[in-house]
C-alpha cells in the first residue's frame, strides 16, 4: 500500500465519522442524559426524562435545538472523529496488512477482530481529552459551563492538570476495542460473505445492509462498557464516586441491577446503527472516488 493510499484510508475514515456524527450528535446527547440520570439510585423517583423520545423533546423545549441543547458538544464531537476514528478506521487497514491478510475473501475473522480491536485501542488512548470534553459538555450540569471545546481542554487542565484530561482512558479504551473489533469486523466479514456467495454485488445496497448488521452488533457489544465510559467522565476532582471501571460496575449493578448496565441502550443503538450507515456508505463512496479497494 503506497503512502497516499495509506493517508487517504485515514483522511476518509475520519471525515465519514465527522458527518456521521453530525447528524447522529442530537441523539449522542440525549444518551448522555439517561444513562446520568438515576446514578446509582435504586429509588423509583419520577425521572426527568422518560425514555429517549422524552428525553430529546424535553432537552429541546428547555435549551433548543442548537448549540445549548440537542447539538450541545458537536465541536468537540467533530473534533473527537477527526482524531480518535480517524487513527481507528484507517489504522483498520494498516493493522489488517501488518497481520498479512492482503486476501479479504480469505481473512480469518478473528484477524479481522484484532484488527480492529488495535486500531481502536490506539485512537482511543490518544483522542482521550476529545471524548471526556464531549462528554462533559453534553452532560446536564448548570454550575459546569464551557463556552467550547477549547475552553474545556482548558478548564480541564486548569482544575485537574494533564491527568483530568485523561479521566476515563480505561473505559474509553475498553469501548473503543470492543466497538471497532464488533463495527469493523463485523461489516468486513458480513459483505465479503455476502459477496463471496453472489447474493449482492458491491454497491450501496450491499453497504447499507451490512452497516446495518454491524451497528446493532456494536450496540449490543459496547452498551454496558459506554455507560461506565460516560459516569466515569462525568464525575470531577473532589467529587469521586467510582474509583475506577470495576468499581463503577460493581456499584451500579448493586444499585440499579444488571440492566443499570443497559441503561440508555436504545439511545446508544439509534445512534451507533445510524452513525455506523453513514459511516460506511460514505467512507466506501470516498474510496471509490479515489480508486482504493472497499472495505
Amino acid at each position: 500500500m503506497s503512502t497516499r493510499d495509506t493517508c487517504l484510508l485515514f483522511i476518509f475514515g475520519g471525515f465519514s465519522c465527522q458527518v456521521a456524527a453530525f447528524f447522529t450528535n442530537p441523539i449522542d446527547t440525549t444518551k448522555i442524559r439517561l444513562q446520568l440520570q438515576g446514578e446509582l439510585s435504586s429509588t423509583s423517583g419520577a425521572p426527568k426524562y422518560k425514555g429517549f423520545f422524552h428525553g430529546a423533546w424535553v432537552i429541546a423545549r428547555e435549551e433548543g435545538i442548537g448549540f445549548r441543547g440537542l447539538q450541545r458538544g458537536l465541536g468537540a464531537s467533530l473534533l473527537r472523529e477527526g482524531t480518535y476514528s480517524s487513527l481507528r478506521m484507517g489504522g483498520y487497514d494498516v493493522m489488517k496488512n501488518l497481520l498479512q491478510t492482503q486476501d479479504p475473501t480469505n481473512t480469518p475473522f478473528w484477524k479481522k477482530l484484532v484488527a480492529g480491536g488495535s486500531a481502536g485501542m490506539f485512537g482511543a488512548a490518544i483522542a482521550n481529552p476529545t471524548d471526556l470534553v464531549k462528554v462533559r459538555m453534553q452532560a446536564e450540569n448548570s454550575e459546569r459551563v464551557y463556552r467550547n471545546c477549547f475552553h474545556g481542554f482548558y478548564d480541564i487542565y486548569k482544575t485537574e492538570g494533564i491527568r483530568g484530561l485523561y479521566k476515563g482512558v480505561g473505559p474509553t479504551t475498553q469501548r473503543a476495542i470492543l466497538l471497532t473489533a464488533a463495527q469493523l469486523a463485523t461489516y468486513d466479514e458480513i459483505k465479503n460473505g455476502i459477496k463471496k456467495v453472489g447474493l449482492i454485488n458491491e454497491g450501496i445496497a450491499l453497504h447499507f445492509l451490512c452497516a446495518t448488521f454491524s451497528g446493532l452488533a456494536s450496540a449490543l457489544v459496547t452498551s454496558p462498557v459506554d455507560l461506565i465510559k460516560t459516569r466515569i467522565m462525568n464525575q470531577e476532582a473532589g467529587n469521586l464516586k467510582y474509583r475506577n471501571s470495576f468499581d463503577c460496575l460493581v456499584k451500579t449493578m448493586r444499585a440499579e441491577g444488571p440492566l443499570g448496565l443497559y441503561k440508555g441502550f436504545f439511545p446508544n443503538w439509534i445512534r451507533i446503527g445510524p452513525h455506523t450507515v453513514i459511516t460506511f456508505m460514505v467512507n466506501e463512496q470516498l474510496r471509490k472516488m479515489a480508486g482504493l479497494r472497499a472495505v
